[in-house]
């Protein structure tokens, strides 16, 4: 085996694995960061303004290449660090975060930095481990992409010996082994048993009413031809949750929209009104089955998942298939009798009835030509103008009610990811995106809440040249609180109440160019397409799309 450094062993697996960029808050494995340049090694060294915002780039990095994000931070910044996992483990995003630790030889003795927190990354990882001596650097690296790409992804963590993770400068004998099958997700393609499946195309073809739900691991597995594939040949409509939402194209004839608390009203309505759910790579958690009433618990229901824990943990089920998304739907596609699709004629049509009902309730708000600008009319025009293969980046809160329920994605080429909890994820999700799919178009759609949270970061997409368009839905507030705060105070709150809620009206054009960024800002309806090409056109560096919105337009609740 041949001798070498913790760091250059580092460097060459990085390299090895196909890693593209890191995400880091210094000081944290600085020589292996020095190793990748002194070695010519093509990594993009990210430096951030903030252990989260690393995180979230990483976050957004994997979902828009499919393979694990890297992200980094010493060991007083590791609680950010962890933190900013969160978004990351509610979303199954394979991502591998590195911090510095403790020693051994000092613990509990009060030495620089010392704190012992390692357990804050128990719950929002697949994996967390010490990395002690050099000489575990080969199999706890191969075990970190191993367990953030197989089976259901997730983040995990390395946490390596000294603050500055110094255990790196030590030398060994290291075999550099790398496993490229972990590269990227999905690793493995486990196929379902023939009788899982015969039972699940039996109980499909039987129901009158059935509706499917596309979930996260239809994307993961890359199995949005596949979902749509069953649903034509059996006729049966399809809703999807927000982790699925580019795996059904808005226009499909079959398709429902979202279901769940950021949805498409139709979408709920025909799925309660269903007589068989067929969960398709999702938890059936609280968000796409809004609060397990979206169907009622009792609905008769199939899963299919590649995790076993996940089958029957809150629907009772009549069927269920463990494997991958993508080898499963074309085991069911090639089991199912098309004949059998006649019988389902007059539900269509019913779906069918009740998706244009609302489309056409709808329509003078997607066009709407009110000043201050409603944020539907921002999503119809994303719609109408967005390119074929753009990345839609949508943050939490209204954001994703608004693009959730009221954006179509009609090319299956077009992408859509969104934060799984944390408001301002978007903005440096959005930036890890467009580095993790550089020729790819993307568009992140925030608030002006969500875009605060991390405006340093701009000035890391202007060093960067990140070439993300930042579409910022401004209405000077966090208006989604309204209804709380109406609440709270029994009733209409008063005046006061805003301070509660309210924002300065700020001007994000000013401060984006003073930052170095183009900017445009729209305070009329009809400027937004001319802005949103014009944004399209500039290929140098970030974008700010200033829109000035109504503050009184709040998304509807499910």
């Amino acid at each position: 085996m041949p001798k070498m450094t913790g760091a250059q062993y580092l460097a060459e697996s990085l390299k090895g694995y196909g890693v593209s960029h890191i995400f880091f808050v210094p000081t944290i494995l600085s020589t292996m960061l020095a190793q990748i340049d002194q070695r010519n090694i093509d990594i993009a060294r990210v430096l951030t303004h903030g252990e989260k915002a690393a995180a979230y780039m990483a976050d957004g990095y994997a979902r828009a290449s499919g393979r694990p994000g890297i992200c980094m931070s010493q060991i007083v910044g590791g609680v950010n660090l962890a933190a900013g996992l969160r978004d990351a483990w509610l979303a199954c995003t394979p991502l591998i975060a590195f911090s510095g630790g403790s020693e051994p030889e000092t613990r509990y003795r009060n030495a620089y930095q010392e704190v012992e927190d390692i357990s804050a990354f128990d719950p929002v990882t697949k994996f967390n481990a010490y990395v002690d001596s050099v000489e575990r650097f080969p199999d706890l690296l191969r075990q970190a992409f191993r367990a953030a790409t197989s089976g259901t992804p997730g983040p995990v963590h390395l946490r390596f010996k000294g603050n500055l993770g110094q255990v790196e400068q030590r030398e060994a004998d290291l075999d550099l082994i790398v496993e490229e099958q972990f590269s990227s997700v999905p690793p493995y393609r486990p196929e379902p048993e023939s009788e899982p499946i015969a039972r699940a195309v039996k109980v499909l073809q039987a129901a009158k009413k059935p509706v499917i739900i596309s979930g996260g691991g239809v994307r993961t597995s890359g199995a949005g031809a596949e979902i749509v594939a069953l649903a034509e040949k059996l006729q049966i409509p399809i809703a999807n949750s927000m982790n699925g939402k580019d795996t059904v194209p808005g226009n499909h004839p079959l398709a429902l929209g979202a279901a769940g608390s950021y949805p498409r009203p139709c979408a709920n309505q025909l799925v309660r009104e269903a007589d068989l759910v067929f969960f398709v790579g999702t938890q059936t958690g609280g968000m796409v089955t809004h609060f397990w009433s979206v169907p009622p618990i009792g609905t008769p229901a199939i899963q299919l998942d590649i995790d076993p824990e996940e089958l029957g943990r809150n629907y009772p089920l009549q069927a269920s298939i463990l494997g991958d998304a993508k080898v499963s739907l074309r085991k069911l596609i090639d089991a199912a009798d098309a004949s059998t699709a006649s019988s389902r004629k007059e539900w269509v049509e019913h779906c069918q009835n009740v998706v244009a009902g609302w489309r056409a309730e709808l329509a003078p708000l997607l066009n709407s030509d009110d000043t201050p600008i409603r944020p539907e009319r921002i999503c119809q025009t994303f719609t109408d103008f967005l390119p074929s293969d753009a990345i839609v980046v949508a943050d939490t809160g209204h954001s994703g009610m608004w693009t959730g329920g009221y954006l179509d994605l009609n090319s299956p080429d077009q992408s859509y990811m969104r934060a799984a909890g944390h408001l301002g994820w978007g903005f440096p999700a959005s930036l890890g995106a467009k580095c993790g799919a550089p020729d790819r178009p993307v568009v992140l759609f925030t608030g002006d809440a969500g875009f605060w949270y991390h405006l340093s970061e701009l000035e890391t997409a202007v060093r960067w040249k990140i070439n993300t368009i930042l579409m910022v839905n401004n209405n000077s507030s966090q208006n989604q609180e309204t209804a709380i705060f109406d609440k709270a105070y029994g009733g209409k709150q008063p005046e006061s109440g805003h301070e509660l809620w309210h924002f300065g009206k700020t001007n994000f054009k000013n401060i984006a160019e003073s930052m170095g960024a183009s900017a445009i800002r729209v305070e009329k309806p009809g400027e937004l397409q001319g802005a949103l090409e014009q944004a399209l056109a500039i290929k140098d560096g970030p974008v700010v799309l200033d829109v000035v919105t109504d503050i009184e337009a709040l998304a509807p609740r499910p």
